[in-house]
């Protein structure tokens, strides 16, 4: 695989958690920190069918989307529902995001103990790169994950305009109190959102070990992708997030590359500087993000 091929499958999966992040953030004011973990969650599912019933990952897909969607309802339903309930605030949400990342890592610790113990290879490390095939000579992993956006992208659009459930989500998410005193449940808007939002990521931790190799900690490593992807695309806006994560992905991979070129293969694992000095600037000049950029410039 190339360095360009490698980036844009780098930059699929990180749009897919981005669009995740923003859906949660949008509809429940959460800035979800443990959204790295519910990819790797993903990872684990696609693990564990593959260890235990010879499933191809790319055959473990639907079954890690439904997984992923219920366990992103439990992580809604059992930790911030309540929270919310009681008017906490946006402080307090997010340090339980982040106590649901500790223990989330732990999980995975324990879990891919366990699964090493039951197959007799070792969990704790791993990589679906041995599994990947080529079709017309160019990458599975590069077309499956494209093809994800695409149909992502269809069906987003075609839920959001084109369904009475769609209008009452925008509803929700523009003003929710209005939406409730116009008749919408928001309750279920913020059920599907953290849905959406778990099984998303959990689609892009099943295909990311196809780019490069899986360990429990994983997901507190791409947090800050994803969170510079958000960011910069525009925390508000799900379309943003699109544009954000292909912005983050193509930067952080191919600037690094050419950076390793002159300074050695060493600085590739300082990768995620680039997400963070990028976030950072946007914050600075631009808040609203590159959405918000773009609304204000058709405006003027």
């Amino acid at each position: 695989m190339s360095v360009l091929e490698g980036a844009l499958v780098y930059s699929n999966l990180i749009a897919l958690l981005s669009i995740g992040l923003s859906i949660t953030y949008i509809t429940t004011g959460v800035p979800n920190f443990a959204q790295g973990s519910l990819a790797i969650a993903g990872s684990y599912i696609a693990l564990t069918l593959l260890r235990l019933f010879n499933l191809h990952p790319y055959s473990s897909l639907p079954v890690a989307f439904l997984l992923g969607g219920f366990i992103g309802i439990g992580v809604y339903t059992l930790s911030l529902k309540p929270l919310i309930r009681r008017e906490a605030s946006t402080v307090s949400l997010m340090i339980a995001t982040l106590a649901l990342d500790l223990i989330l890592l732990g999980i995975f610790g324990a879990y891919s103990d366990y699964l090493g113990q039951v197959t007799g290879k070792s969990a704790k490390k791993f990589i679906f790169t041995p599994y990947d095939f080529e079709i017309f000579n160019t990458s599975a992993i590069l077309i499956l994950s494209t093809i994800v956006m695409i149909l992502l992208l269809i069906s987003l659009s075609l839920l959001l305009y084109g369904t009475k459930f769609g209008i009452a989500l925008r509803a929700s998410m523009e003003n929710p109190e209005l939406a409730e005193v116009m008749g919408v449940n928001v309750e279920s808007t913020r059920l599907f959102s953290w849905f959406l939002s778990g099984s998303l990521a959990s689609i892009a931790g099943c295909l990311l070990p196809f780019r490069q190799e899986v360990v429990p900690l994983t997901g507190s490593f791409i947090i800050v992708s994803i969170f510079a992807a958000s960011i910069v695309g525009g925390l508000t806006s799900i379309y943003g997030a699109i544009l954000g994560g292909y912005v983050i992905g193509f930067s952080e991979s191919l600037v690094t590359f050419e950076i390793s070129r002159i300074f050695g293969p060493n600085v590739l694992v300082y990768s995620r500087v680039i997400s963070l000095a990028m976030m950072i600037a946007t914050l600075v000049i631009a808040s609203e993000g590159l959405a918000g950029a773009i609304k204000k410039k058709k405006r003027v």
